[in-house]
């Protein structure tokens, strides 16, 4: 690449020769990345999982001034609600310095104020005005089974922390930008700066862009915590729930896991980048069980989906159930036909004594359901195992 040339081997086995291409207007590069989130390399940044991209809209205002609007190129959310704000500019453009870096700085200082979620969403929405359901297709497509609510809401909270990512993107970053980048990117945190180049190549009708993060230092990364995906431990949790929803949702927190622990005392501690989840799990004659999931970012996730293979909910039926059970608490309400995903609720709708005691209900039943189901499952291996197990049950169910 030094030289601007690299080459492709045909079928033939012969060497196909493309140099490299300036793009013939800025927009035409903008035009790609919209339509391709994955050149902006987000298998590069970073030692955690690799980057994905959901476009919210091309050209989003944002007020610079009391009455100025200036127009972010892109602007992005990865899987983690952590808003990606992208700069595109062609390095023979003369402002792609200084003019471009205090650009996407005023972007970045007035985007909490100028975008809260509700906008963000419309712009989405506008993307598919064309198309029917258009934009819920292309967010389930992007979440899976991620609650959307709890990915908006995410959204909110990152830019209002300024965790924010700034994204200069180019043909060719001329080394002065890469200074800037690489200091600010060193300096900022929890905001993060990155340049990306994508070089284009060309030889008659075939084309190659390849594309390559830069400003991701060492020391940068160590500085700011990502070397590797630590596993969260409960202190950090509580810090990172306490600064996203406050002491009231620490508690709601605490009460739950002090429940857990003396029915279901396996927690597993997941390894998420910017939040931490937190699983009670069960073991039953051998086999796992599992209902739902703490999020520091005040949600609890429901767990129909991973229900399925464990004996007792195989059927919709009982995992529907399980769900009516949950829209029986005070002020919850999720959809009973996700049976099949892990819909979500806010962990502050069981801030009250009387929606607490209405979820231990459901998940002492969801324990009981889940030990008579293994009782079962065992018979046809072991009936004397079996019996000894079913009767164990029964007890522990008397006993609660």
């Amino acid at each position: 690449m030094g030289n601007g040339t690299i080459f492709m081997i045909d079928e033939q086995n012969q060497p196909v020769e493309l140099r490299e291409e300036a793009y013939k207007q800025e927009k035409d590069l903008q035009e790609l990345i919209a339509e391709i989130p994955q050149l902006l390399a987000g298998d590069e940044m970073g030692a955690g999982t690799p980057r994905r991209w959901l476009l919210v809209t091309r050209e989003m205002p944002v007020r610079v001034e009391d009455q100025a609007y200036g127009y972010l190129d892109l602007l992005f959310l990865d899987q983690d609600s952590v808003p990606t704000l992208v700069e595109v500019k062609r390095s023979s453009d003369t402002r792609i310095r200084r003019e471009v870096v205090g650009q996407m700085m005023d972007y970045a200082a007035n985007a909490a104020r100028d975008w809260p979620v509700k906008r963000m969403r419309e712009y989405f929405d506008r993307r598919f005005r064309d198309e029917p359901e258009g934009a819920d297709r292309a967010l389930s497509n992007f979440l899976g089974d991620t609650d959307p609510e709890a990915f908006w809401e995410r959204a909110k909270t990152n830019l209002e922390a300024g965790r924010v990512r700034l994204v200069f993107v180019a043909d060719v970053i001329p080394a002065s930008l890469k200074a800037i980048i690489e200091f600010l990117n060193g300096q900022m945190d929890p905001a993060e700066v990155l340049g990306v180049e994508v070089r284009q190549y060309a030889s008659g009708t075939l084309r190659t862009l390849v594309p390559r993060v830069i400003g991701q230092t060492a020391t940068a990364e160590r500085k700011k915590g990502r070397s590797q995906a630590e596993q969260w431990t409960l202190p950090r949790f509580r810090e990172r729930l306490k600064e996203r929803k406050g002491a009231a949702a620490v508690e709601v927190a605490d009460r739950i896991l002090e429940w857990a622990r003396e029915r279901m005392p396996d927690f597993w501690y997941g390894r998420g980048t910017m939040d931490g989840s937190i699983i009670p799990r069960l073991y039953v004659n051998g086999r796992r069980y599992l209902f739902f999931t703490l999020y520091s970012y005040g949600s609890i996730e429901l767990a129909p989906q991973w229900m399925k293979p464990m004996p007792g909910f195989e059927t919709d039926e009982r995992r529907r159930e399980f769900l009516e059970r949950i829209n029986a608490i005070p002020g919850v309400s999720v959809p009973v036909d996700a049976i099949a995903r892990r819909p979500s609720s806010q962990m502050l709708l069981l801030q009250s004594d009387e929606a607490r005691r209405a979820f231990f209900d459901v998940m002492e039943w969801a324990i009981s359901v889940s030990r008579e189901g293994a009782a079962r499952w065992n018979a046809s291996e072991n009936p004397e195992e079996a019996a000894r197990a079913l009767e164990e049950s029964i007890s522990r169910m008397s006993a609660t």
